[in-house]
């Protein structure tokens, strides 16, 4: 069996924005068991110069779009960077994943060589083909925002564990 562009790409991004989601309701469970305000944990960063929770979810949500959209030759959808809440980056992740399940298989199979090309505000041009992009870019980028994520809730003393990250879609 051979593992295809889309195999690697939109099945991955969907798990890990399960897992994403199940790191936020350990976190809403803590605070409210803790008497926390929830947007102590929104607000926690693991340093000064990095994002927040708020900022790590809107992030991995942006990666998985972006990459999917990219890889399948289609629009994104917008997502302004206006969330603030708990419900909110839910429902941001939800959206994100029901945008992923419509992206079309056939849009992304057979394309490892499709150039794309990524124009970042004041930064050079960057130039992949498709099955570099999802390799090198896109899981490295929202595998980074993910673990970002549980590395604060854990940094704020959200009991998780390494399967609370690895098994999130079995749970």
């Amino acid at each position: 069996m051979t593992l295809s562009l889309y195999d690697i790409s939109v099945p991955s991004l969907l798990r890990g924005l399960d897992t994403l989601s199940h790191l936020l309701d350990k976190g809403a469970s803590h605070a409210q068991e803790r008497g926390i305000e929830i947007e102590q944990l929104l607000g926690g960063r693991l340093a000064p110069d990095m994002y927040t929770l708020t900022r790590q979810v809107q992030a991995a949500s942006d990666a998985a779009k972006f990459g999917a959209a990219r890889l399948g030759g289609i629009a994104p959808p917008s997502f302004p960077d206006t969330e603030t809440t708990l419900e909110e980056l839910r429902a941001r992740i939800a959206r994100t994943q029901e945008f992923l399940r419509s992206v079309p298989r056939e849009s992304i199979e057979g394309q490892e060589q499709r150039e794309i090309v990524i124009r970042p505000p004041n930064a050079p041009e960057l130039k992949f083909v498709a099955a570099d992009y999802i390799r090198f870019f896109v899981l490295p980028n929202f595998y980074f925002h993910l673990t970002t994520a549980y590395g604060i809730l854990r940094h704020q003393g959200v009991a998780l564990r390494k399967p609370d990250y690895l098994a999130a879609g079995s749970l």
